[in-house]
């Protein structure tokens, strides 16, 4: 199956290019490419002097962006997590100058429902699941020689599993007879060692979740991401990001809290001066904004869509 036959609806694009603010000459930071929905109206709302650095892991969606960039010269695309963004702001010369960074966090649809990479449990494919196929170690690899306690700890910690242990004692007694390298083998596997089915929801989901997060390390990317951000944006540049599941939406909302509130809170309440490094650096934007009827009707995926938006204050 080729890229070019896999469709992707970018998720809250409207709400999330509102939630930018983009300004006509402004600098902007597109953390998470993907196929490029929200980057192309960014760019769309940008004037001659505006900007846009997009970056990705997946070398697909690296082609995309390559094939935008050199239809617009505003753009630019960079093979990196968004992680790295604050490295990459360093050397361009923009950190500090941003004025809005837009982050859709989790799996594109491309990704997903191409049975080559390894995601889906749907779909047989290579057991592999890395946002980048050419750098770490592959889901197969992880599993043919994690011990049985970490393999309980990825799908508890990061797959919210509930059966991880029975699940991981299950992984570990079949490969000791046949190693794992299909998808569908280890959701077969891990389906058969659910005792408790959910509703409307494969009993492998969960797992699936927590080796892929484990695998690309997306939660440790995400708050350095943060962090790097908050350094990277303008003061009054915006942050956006956009969750899927609750272990990424609460690092974002706590993130955001904590900044929006500062740490005076710390503080001895008869202090006459705040100190500066106990101030907000952020200011909260909105409620939380979350997938319309229409949206859900026509994608889906994005019923677990979550929308943060916050000002940078200093």
């Amino acid at each position: 199956m080729t890229d070019s036959t896999l469709r992707h609806i970018t998720v809250l694009l409207d709400e999330a290019v509102e939630g930018l603010a983009v300004r006509a000459d402004g600098c902007y930071i597109d953390g998470t490419f993907g196929r490029g929905g929200h980057s192309r109206l960014i760019l769309h709302k940008l004037g001659p002097g505006g900007r846009l650095l997009g970056f990705d892991k997946d070398p697909l969606a690296i082609a995309t962006g390559e094939a935008l960039a050199a239809e617009d010269g505003r753009f630019v695309v960079v093979q990196r997590s968004f992680a790295e963004l604050g490295d990459e702001a360093v050397v361009r010369g923009i950190s500090g100058q941003v004025s809005g960074i837009l982050l859709d966090l989790g799996v594109s649809s491309p990704q997903l429902d191409d049975p080559e990479r390894g995601f889906s449990f749907l779909n047989d494919g290579p057991l592999d699941m890395r946002m980048n196929p050419d750098v770490g170690v592959s889901a197969a690899d992880w599993i043919a020689t994690a011990e049985e306690d970490e393999i309980a700890r990825v799908l508890k910690d990061y797959g919210e599993e509930r059966f991880a242990k029975r699940m991981a004692r299950a992984v570990v007694q079949r490969r000791e007879q046949q190693p794992f390298t299909r998808t569908a083998d280890l959701a077969k596997v891990l389906t058969e060692a659910n005792p408790a089915w959910e509703k409307g929801k494969n009993p492998a989901t969960r797992a699936f979740q927590g080796i892929r997060i484990y695998i690309n390390n997306e939660l440790g990317d995400l708050e350095r991401g943060l962090d790097a951000a908050l350094e990277a944006l303008e003061v009054g540049g915006r942050l956006v990001v956009i969750s899927f599941h609750s272990l990424e939406d609460r690092i974002v909302k706590q993130f955001m809290k904590r900044q929006a509130k500062g740490e005076a809170d710390k503080l001895p309440r008869d202090l006459p001066i705040i100190p500066k490094a106990f101030e907000p650096r952020l200011k909260l934007i909105g409620k939380p904004v979350y997938a319309g009827d229409a949206e859900l009707k026509a994608n889906p995926r994005s019923r677990s869509a979550v929308m943060r938006i916050a000002e940078k204050l200093r």
